[in-house]
């Protein structure tokens, strides 16, 4: 049990430390405020907590399909859509290229789903994790193209 605690810890920590970093170095700002956005995009204030659970919810993912096989799929998919995640900010955010931003966001959301496809059969709690985390992709992908459409 203590591997597995200090296992979801690491993660944890690693996830969350990460995206935090990622995400407070790359800020929506002026550039952002002036884009035209669509009537569904959520106040700025929503993005920070829901990012914080799904984060979390993803180091819990990683952390249990590392402890079952991590050399396998499963770790692979969620290693891609890791790095995936944490290039989409600066893509954004900073370099202000939302058709590479939707690029990114789209093949994140394949991995994703991808991830959910591989761990079902063996870890439904792993691939449930990531059903919130899904949705909340497709609709932050949604949220992309429409503001590269409209930009």
């Amino acid at each position: 049990m203590r591997g597995s605690l200090t296992t979801h810890i690491v993660f944890a920590l690693l996830v969350v430390g990460i995206g935090f970093a990622i995400g407070s170095t790359n800020l929506p700002g002026e550039w952002y405020g002036a884009l035209i956005k669509p009537p569904f995009n959520p106040p700025n204030w929503v993005f920070a907590p829901a990012w914080s659970v799904i984060y979390l919810l993803i180091a819990l993912a990683g952390a249990r399909t590392w402890r079952q096989a991590p050399d396998g799929r499963a770790m692979l998919l969620w290693a891609a859509q890791m790095l995936l995640n944490f290039a989409w900010s600066p893509v954004f955010f900073t370099w202000h290229r939302t058709g590479l931003a939707l690029g990114i966001i789209v093949a994140m959301l394949l991995a994703i789903i991808g991830f959910i496809v591989e761990c079902w059969p063996t870890d439904r709690t792993a691939a449930l994790l990531f059903v919130p985390y899904s949705a909340w992709v497709a609709f932050a992908t949604l949220l992309n193209a429409s503001i590269f459409i409209l930009n």
